[in-house]
């Protein structure tokens, strides 16, 4: 999944499995404004992975 966080007036492109990508939504939007992430479907290969991504799929 591609991953475009919206920070500090900075945008950011990550690329992330669904689960951790839908976990970093769900803490991120409860932390800062619920549009600053939007998630496309399309091919992320492009983009480096999200930091820390593991974190995310940890119980």
């Amino acid at each position: 999944m591609h991953l475009s966080v919206f920070l500090h007036g900075i945008r950011f492109d990550f690329a992330a499995c669904l689960t951790a990508a839908l976990l970093f939504i769900q803490e991120h939007q409860a932390q800062h404004y619920a549009d600053a992430v939007t998630v496309d479907l399309g091919d992320s290969r492009a983009y480096p992975r999200l930091p820390n991504e593991r974190l995310y799929l940890e119980p």
